[in-house]
């Protein structure tokens, strides 16, 4: 037990002394680097009964719109995952059934007429208001537990960086193995409500930012 302790004191050594050396995304763009607008509605919860299932499956998501005013048709190959204070990590979309994503569509057919979800959504967002996109981006219930998550947006904007990783080394030559991340749009979230009573927990928004990850 005490070993396994140390092993994930270390672990949390390592992320928050990468995370603080990380850069951080520019104040001002340079030459050839795009961020597109984006607007979001904070997460809810919806649940789904399917054939099989004994009890009713529980699912969060957001909705964006996101609105190209860069002057220029943009490449769109997005990424969204939710974090957890206990270290989960999900996936969007990840063993979500098609039928949440026709449920969601129908709840918000009056605002979000054209409503994509995120992993069907087109490769590439032109230019102007005309061609603004609203996406739904879906994950599984997430850990009871929590009382705090992060999620992340990635393919809003083009900016990348290059940092070595602080365990793992190169194959052939042993240097740092290098990371690639992408400037990304996190939106941090206090979890309210029982554990006990699932269905009432709120997502309470805790600030925003756009980090390197």
């Amino acid at each position: 037990m005490k070993a396994y302790f140390y092993v994930i004191l270390i672990l949390l050594m390592i992320l928050v002394g990468s995370s603080v050396g990380a850069p951080r995304p520019a104040v001002v763009q340079q030459p050839g680097n795009w961020t597109v607008d984006v607007k979001y509605e904070d997460p809810q919860q919806i649940e789904i009964r399917t054939k099989g299932e004994r009890k009713p499956l529980r699912f969060w998501y957001t909705i964006i719109t996101v609105t190209n005013k860069t002057n220029r048709d943009v490449d769109f190959y997005p990424k969204s995952e939710l974090m957890t204070d206990t270290f989960e990590v999900i996936e969007a979309g990840r063993m979500t059934p098609a039928v949440v994503f026709k449920k969601i569509k129908l709840r918000h057919q009056s605002k979000y007429p054209f409503l994509e979800l995120l992993e069907q959504s087109s490769h590439k967002i032109l230019q102007g208001e005309d061609n603004t996109k609203d996406i739904a981006i879906i994950w599984p219930d997430f850990d009871a537990r929590a009382r705090n998550i992060k999620l992340y947006i990635a393919g809003l904007s083009n900016e990348t960086a290059v940092v070595d990783h602080p365990v793992k080394k190169g194959k052939d030559d042993g240097k740092p193995l290098r990371i690639f991340l992408r400037k990304t749009l996190e939106l941090s979230y206090k979890v309210s409500g029982d554990p006990a009573f699932r269905s009432n927990s709120r997502l309470i928004p805790d600030g925003q930012s756009w980090v390197m990850r």
